[in-house]
């Protein structure tokens, strides 16, 4: 039996949609505009979908660069020491 109470899943898409979003002026080349109208793309969404993808790629390499002394401290420990129960490992 079906439990009808439960509330369909979301997709990441439909909660993106619900966000608010802000009027942004963007200048484009023209022969990308025209090409994206004529296959019927979504503007906003294909610049927002690239955005997001942009500034996920430079949060990791800032984290990377704020944190290279750590993971290269770790990395020299593991090399000199190895990791911890290595002994019990049976792969």
């Amino acid at each position: 039996m079906r439990n009808r109470s439960r509330r369909p899943r979301r997709t990441r898409a439909a909660a993106a949609r619900r966000v608010r979003k802000a009027p942004t002026n963007l200048s484009l080349r023209t022969d990308l505009v025209q090409r994206a109208k004529a296959l019927e793309l979504n503007l906003s969404e294909v610049v927002e979908s690239a955005l997001e993808q942009a500034i996920v790629a430079a949060e990791q390499a800032r984290w990377l660069a704020e944190n290279k002394h750590a993971i290269d401290y770790y990395n020299s420990f593991v090399e000199k020491h190895g990791v911890f129960g290595e002994e019990f490992r049976e792969f």
